[in-house]
Formats: C-alpha cells, structure tokens, sequence
C-alpha cells in the first residue's frame, strides 16, 4: 500500500509528539510548531460515504468508442460477471459480485472495467503493435467443446475455457482464456501459429489493461496508483503527472504489473518469467493505460509460438493472493511495516472468525497489543511518575540557572543521579511501541475486511446509521471527538514540561489529532480510542498501587 501524503503526516505526527511528550524537553532546545495538518476532503451527506471511496464511474473520457465488429460473452461466475468482445476477446466489464459501489440499499456491484475504459480496449492484445480487435478477422467465442457460446457458466463449479480465434496476413492467433469459480485469476495461453507459407517475423506481442480510476479525485486517503513487482521489489507511482508525462517501466524480471488502489486491483502477471517482459503504464485520457509486452520472434512456415498471461481482477485480499503465482500477494505492501502489519492483520481476521464484528475485533486485537507492551508500558509510566515527583526541584534548578543553559543542565543530570532516575526511562520503552501502532495503523487502513463492514449500525434506539462502514469516516464525529478527550485526559496525567513553550504546544497535540481524525476511517479512530482508554486505565491502576 502506498504512503499517501496524509498517511506519512500522521506516522510523523505520532513519533513527533510522543518524542515531545516523554523527553523532547530535555534533549532539544526550544521546540518549534508543528506543521499546519492538512485533512482530507470529505463526502458531507448524511449518509457515511466511504473515505476510501471506490469511484467505479469516472466521466466517460471525450476520445470516442471506437466501432469494433463483434458480440458479447457473458462469463458468469460466484465471484463475478464478467464480459468479453468476439472481437480480440478484450474486456468491457468485469463486475465483482462480493463487493458494492455504497452501503446503500440496491448499490450496484463494483465493476472495475468501468463504462468509458472501453477505449482503451482492457486485456485486449496487439500484435506487431497493430491491435488485434481491428486488424485480425475473428469468429465467435467457442467453448470448451469447440462449439460457439454466447454465455459461459461457472456455477457448477469447474474450471471452463472460452477461445477466441483470428487471423490476418498469414498469422492464426488462438487466444485460450481458463477460468477457475473459486479466485479471481483468469489464465491466458495464447497461441500464434504461421499459417502461411513463408517465414514470418511475429513482433512484440503486447497484453494490455486499462481501467477508469478506482477511487474519487482528490482522494489522498484511497489512491489509484500504478505499480508492478520486478527484481527490483515492489515499485509504485500515484503521481498524475508523472504518470501523464513520463509513464511508469519496470524490465527487470517483472512479475507482476498493473493498477491499485487500496482495496482493489487489476493487474498482469506473465508466467514465463524466464522470458524478457517489459511493464509500461501511463496515465491518458483519464486511463490507466498499462501493458505488458513480450519481444519478437521468427516463425518458419507452419510453427507455432505459446505466450502464456495470467490476469488477475479483483479484491486485495491474502485469502485469494496469497496462494496465487508470481508474488501477486506483494500487492498488499506496507512498506517497512510489512513484517508487522500482514501479522496483526492474520490476528484481527482471527478474532472475527470468533465473534462475528470486524469493531469488536478491533477491540479484542488492541486489548492484545497492549497486554503484550504491559511491562514496557508500566516501565513508562513508573518512570514518568518519577521525573512528575521532581518537578519542582527541577523548576528550581531551571529558575536558578536561567541564563547558563551549561550549568542548569549539569545540575539537572545531578538531580537525577541522586534520585536514580532516568530522564529518557519513560521515553524509550513507548518509543519501541510505535513500530507496533504504526503497523497496526498502516494494516486497519489498508484492509479490505473492514470495507463496508458494520459496527454498531445504527445510532441506539434510533434509525440513524452510524458506525455502518468502518472503512468511512463517523458521520457524527463522537469517536474522534471522544478519542481527543482521552489524549487531553493522558496529557493530565502525565508530568508537565518544563519548558512553557513546549506546554503549550503540548496542550495543543489533542486539538491537533482530534482534527487529523476527524475524517479518518471509524476503525482507525476505534482502534486509537481503545488504545487511548487502555492507556489511561493503566496509568490510573499503576498509580493507585504506587
């Protein structure tokens, strides 16, 4: 998943203002403001819109849908509709049928060939770079039998082909597509054979896909970027412009290649990665033109080249990627907090599987995590409670030697060796804490699970819908809000800075996150507020038993 703008403010809001809160003050010199926050634009309806919000249904682009003889398949499936063009076999819908556009009653299926991307003809091929759709002479689609179809039914269960063949100057092509019911990956195998009697020089072959933008314009939280899987990692490029100007190429050993956003994706993936494959993407009209070519080739009189290609057009789900080829289960990256997110994401799923409420499993997952950090947690606030009891000692000290900053620091590190206390002993143990919230953070935002999944519904007693969608923000903003009071209640019971300044600044950090959350997904405001409350029971039970 890629680190949106609003994403790396908060990761470095949140190590900022815990550095600040736990020791800055006596390691750094007079601090500085912290940066305007700059939220996320939001839907203002009544209804909880997804902040995250799938667009599907981009304006058609003004380039006109070119004329292309041929008939429609239906490919019809549990997992999906899709529909394909007698002529080439290029996709003009691909509809997924677990997933809708809204929460509202009757909301259409997600189709992530969205009307208008026909244009660009998805997981269409071009042959010698002339596309096959309108230069080759196709017949109807025909089924695993060798007989037409206009309609394929997966619902019995078994894998079933549909084959689109043409031919033009000599060349045949038989474009074999193998669809299995339980996943979202569709096999391609790909036959060109010289039918003619002389020598052919068959050129780049080039399989394409391109799609509408996934999510709404301006949506830094849900963003439909370009990425791809090589040698080199996972590589990725939400920029517009760049993607306008210069396009986006991977060659290295590709894998993978296409367009994601945070939930979904369509992608290629070629299966002979021994063979040299070049990945291009550029952002035109509006599209997401991607492709993935394969190099040329002779062809003696009646020889026959296989290029096999695997699709894959669906949910950015580890149940379906991760048993899946050619790494496709790298799509889902966060970034350096890969090794924490994709664990806790297993044991957020587990806890649902167990009581049936992705909320109630944010609770129980966060319960966990800060079990797990008790010790380091109840080192913090032991510690923190020390440098509280000598405070005032140390305004004496800070009153003292106001004009020799040499001095007051010497007295200050005298004071805490009398007292055997550690200046940065409440610091470091929550610092190692925040690889963990950070990981969990990064894999609650990213997790298609919590997509359109409820909470608590409806406000009680009342028809009012609430906490229905724990992707989109709360409606009402009582989380948010909620969740800044417990940050205002942690910051009274924790020691005050020394430095006025920072004081101020300091009383400033729930103001500052309360707006930041305002707009965030109601998962992640859950999982801070219970994160927060646990906090604060705990300093209040340590306390008590001091």
């Amino acid at each position: 998943m890629q680190n949106s703008p609003d994403q790396k403010r908060l990761v470095i809001a949140v190590v900022l203002s815990l550095g600040v809160l736990l020791g800055w003050g006596y390691f750094f010199p007079a601090p500085k403001a912290p940066p305007p926050v700059v939220n996320a634009t939001a839907d203002n309806t009544t209804q909880p819109q997804a902040l995250q919000a799938e667009q599907f249904s981009a304006p058609t682009p003004a380039e006109p849908v070119k004329t292309v003889a041929g008939s429609p398949v239906v490919v019809q499936g549990p997992l999906y509709k899709a529909v394909f063009n007698t002529a080439g076999g290029w996709c003009s819908t691909f509809q997924l049928h677990q997933y809708k556009v809204s929460i509202e009653e009757g909301a259409p299926d997600v189709d992530l060939v969205a009307p208008g991307a026909g244009v660009a003809f998805p997981m269409g091929v071009l042959f010698s770079k002339y596309p096959t759709w309108e230069v080759f002479s196709w017949g109807p689609a025909l089924g695993a039998d060798g007989q037409p179809v206009s309609e394929l039914n997966l619902a019995d269960g078994k894998n079933a082909t549909l084959s689109f063949v043409g031919e033009a100057a000599g060349i045949r092509l038989v474009r074999t597509l193998t669809f299995d019911p339980t996943t979202y990956y569709i096999a391609e195998s790909l036959a060109i054979r010289n039918i003619s009697e002389d020598a052919k020089q068959v050129g780049d072959v080039r399989f394409t896909m391109s799609v509408l933008p996934f999510t709404a314009a301006g949506d830094s939280y849900n963003v439909t970027r370009v990425a791809a899987y090589d040698d080199d990692g996972f590589k990725e490029d939400h920029d517009q412009k760049d993607l306008r100007d210069k396009g986006f190429h991977r060659d290295k050993g590709v894998r993978w290649g296409g367009v994601l956003s945070t939930y979904f994706m369509a992608v290629l993936a070629p299966v002979n990665l021994d063979a040299p494959a070049q990945f291009q993407a550029r952002l035109e009209d509006g599209i997401f033109r991607t492709s993935l070519t394969t190099p040329a080739e002779q062809l003696a009189p009646g020889a026959e080249t296989v290029i096999k290609m695997g699709y894959y057009l669906g949910p950015k789900d580890p149940a379906y990627l991760d048993v899946l080829p050619n790494s496709l289960a790298t799509a889902i990256d966060y970034g350096f907090f890969n090794v924490i997110a994709k664990p806790l994401l297993v044991a957020l799923n587990f806890f649902y599987s167990l009581v049936g409420n992705y909320g109630v499993a944010i609770i129980l997952l966060t319960i966990c995590v800060k079990i797990l950090f008790w010790p380091l947690s109840a080192k913090s606030y032991k510690s923190m409670e020390q440098m509280k009891k000598l405070q005032p000692m140390m305004a004496k000290i800070r009153e003292k030697h106001a004009d020799d900053r040499q001095k007051m620091n010497e007295e200050m590190m005298r004071l805490y060796k009398t007292y055997k206390v550690n200046p940065a002993g409440g610091c470091l143990p929550m610092l190692l804490q925040i690889p963990v919230f950070i990981g969990l953070y990064q894999a609650l935002l990213g997790a298609i699970q919590l997509r359109h999944a409820a909470f608590i519904s409806h406000v009680p007693f009342t028809d009012l819908i609430w906490l229905a969608d724990l992707s989109a923000k709360d409606p009402y903003y009582v989380t948010p809000l909620i969740m800044g009071g417990t940050m205002f209640l942690q910051q009274k019971l924790s020691p005050p800075p020394g430095d006025p300044m920072q004081a101020k600044i300091m009383m400033l950090m729930p103001v500052i996150f309360t707006f930041m959350f305002l707009n965030f997904s109601s998962g992640l405001v859950l999982y801070w507020l219970v994160n927060n409350v646990l906090s604060i029971a705990q300093q209040k039970w340590m306390l008590r038993n001091a």
